[in-house]
């Protein structure tokens, strides 16, 4: 009896413990509400987004465990797939989101997004922070295809992603075109829009010749559709 009292007591810890992290997730505390940070996703709908080019959000970008995941198979049963964007659009702020990608998988947090039938994708206009099993993925072998690269345009500086299936927190600024990434808690990429430099990183990528890429200051943020199964949670964004 003694035994099976101490084991529901460690068992009812446990959930307990479970319910406050839950609780916890997809919420603000009183430090960040009075820093100005907003919740871009409630834990509990995909409130807030839509598709690129569409007006509500694809029934493939469904809500579980706390977080938004992109759902293969029901694309496979008719859904259609897309990028998830902002209804809103931003220019300067800090952005912080967790992200959690399959066993081979790809996707990306994409910003400065312009939506415009002209672009046809939300890559054509604005520019990635690689999410990605690089370990399994193709894109790992890549130079500047890894998580927490400005992908294809300039190398973390340092490898910070954690192994395939455990959360990571990605966090982008962007002030007055000055751009920095970090990746559990690690800055990995540091430049500024519109300089020489940046200039020269889009030259020397696949992105050169493009008509839109990163020149539009202002812009919706996107969760990318790469045909892999990927979670997004903790999604929250502070106006600079």
């Amino acid at each position: 009896m003694k035994k099976l009292l101490m084991g529901a007591l460690v068992l009812g810890t446990v959930i307990s413990t479970s319910a406050v992290k839950a609780q916890q997730l997809n919420t603000l505390s009183a430090k960040e509400k009075k820093n100005g940070w907003q919740l871009l996703f409630d834990g509990k709908s995909t409130t807030g987004w839509h598709t690129y080019l569409k007006e509500t959000a694809s029934p493939a970008w469904k809500i579980s465990d706390n977080a938004l995941v992109l759902d293969q198979e029901a694309k496979k049963n008719g859904a259609p797939g897309g990028d998830l964007v902002t209804d809103g659009e931003y220019e300067n702020y800090e952005l912080s989101v967790d992200w959690k990608i399959s066993e081979g998988g790809n996707s990306g947090i994409i910003f400065s997004v312009h939506e415009d039938p002209a672009f046809e994708q939300s890559y054509l206009t604005g520019p990635e922070m690689q999410v990605l099993d690089d370990a399994r993925h193709s894109d790992g072998k890549i130079n500047k295809h890894n998580s927490g690269d400005l992908y294809d345009l300039k190398k973390s500086s340092k490898n910070a992603v954690k192994p395939v299936g455990q959360w990571n927190t990605a966090k982008i600024m962007k002030k007055d075109g000055h751009l920095t990434l970090w990746l559990n808690g690690v800055k990995t990429v540091e430049t500024t829009i519109g300089t020489p430099e940046w200039d020269a990183l889009v030259a020397n990528s696949k992105f050169k010749g493009w008509k839109g890429f990163g020149k539009y200051p202002k812009g919706r943020i996107a969760l990318q559709d790469h045909g892999n199964v990927v979670s997004y949670r903790n999604i929250k964004i502070r106006v600079l």
